[in-house]
């Protein structure tokens, strides 16, 4: 806590904490956050103190946290979800109470800010999260797409849900249930690749010679977005669409219809590079062998016949990249 303290005000070097390529950063970089990759390779974002309070500023008054809240982290500080609860509690005045790992009863805090895999943990038998999290005045949900059905469970159980967009890029969670913070602009450029700009934007990449914003200071986001009213919704990933069959399909779209109907069922759709498809779609499924027949039947009535699943695989847990993304490339590994 002391050592990012120290980062924010500029005394003492950059801090980082996780192994990083570069030597040498730019004076005004106080953090260095690395990226998980889930889009290709991993890149070093250099933050500033200033982007970085703007946003714990930004989200604390969003969330009417005042002075003297109280937030527990869940989540790991070498992801820029995990600093962006340290530096909301500086904000506050407070120390976060850390909770990672953490066995038998939780303690009560106002916050907190987790994944949608811990959320559905808490739903689906963890009873001392289930109670800290309906014991929170609000809890942040962010790191992956969470799904409607998901979110009303929790919600249903008594959990005051926010959902947070946002990247290593942005700060971390700059969009709040899909309005954009205080100081956050947003736009759409070709193709409905989500655009952001304010102060909560990071310096620089240091690993790559790609810039961080182009030239009207705007970060081209790898999220595909539309806008309902003032409302920013986020329709997935560019790589979530694939093509089969000669047809682009959205990988996320088929998981949000698959969640709507069969709220039960835990899975991740996949491709896998196909000779006769081109990609080939898969579905890992935790757990026991469910209908395969009905869920391509409901997929050929909902979103056309090139969604059908072309292979199940069965697991345990879905593998994960960073905090809680699902690892497609793992999954397509262990199929091919």
């Amino acid at each position: 806590m002391a050592r990012i303290a120290k980062a924010l005000v500029a005394d003492g070097p950059a801090l980082t904490l996780s192994p990083i390529s570069a030597q040498t950063v730019a004076s005004r970089i106080a953090l260095i956050v690395t990226t998980t990759g889930s889009t290709g390779v991993a890149k070093e974002v250099g933050l500033t103190s200033a982007a970085l309070i703007a946003s714990a500023k930004a989200s604390n008054k969003f969330l009417g946290a005042e002075f003297g809240a109280t937030w527990s982290l869940a989540l790991p500080l070498n992801h820029i979800a995990g600093i962006n609860v340290l530096i909301r509690s500086l904000e506050s005045g407070t120390l976060p109470i850390n909770v990672i790992g953490l066995e038998g009863k939780y303690p009560k805090v106002d916050f907190t800010s987790i994944v949608p895999t811990q959320l559905y943990r808490a739903l689906n038998g963890d009873e001392n999260l289930l109670q800290h999290l309906q014991s929170a005045k609000k809890v942040l949900v962010g790191g992956a797409a969470l799904t409607h059905e998901l979110r009303n469970n929790a919600e249903s159980m008594g959990i005051t849900i926010v959902e947070s967009y946002g990247s290593t890029e942005t700060s971390g969670g700059c969009i709040y249930d899909g309005t954009p913070l205080d100081g956050v602009e947003v736009e759409l450029v070709a193709g409905n690749r989500l655009g952001i700009r304010g102060k909560v934007l990071a310096h620089s990449y240091l690993n790559t010679e790609v810039e961080l914003v182009n030239e009207d200071g705007w970060f081209i986001s790898s999220d595909f977005a539309h806008l309902e009213g003032s409302k920013v919704i986020v329709d997935g990933r560019i790589d979530d669409v694939i093509v089969t069959g000669g047809e682009k399909v959205s990988l996320a779209n088929i998981e949000r219809v698959i969640s709507q109907s069969f709220p039960e069922i835990q899975c991740a759709i996949f491709a896998i590079d196909d000779a006769h498809w081109g990609q080939a779609i898969h579905c890992a499924i935790v757990g026991t062998r469910v209908a395969e027949e009905a869920l391509n039947h409901l997929l050929e009535e909902e979103c056309g016949s090139h969604a059908k699943i072309k292979g199940f695989i069965y697991c345990e847990e879905l593998p994960l990249i960073g905090i809680g993304k699902v690892d497609r490339a793992e999954l397509a590994r262990r199929v091919q």
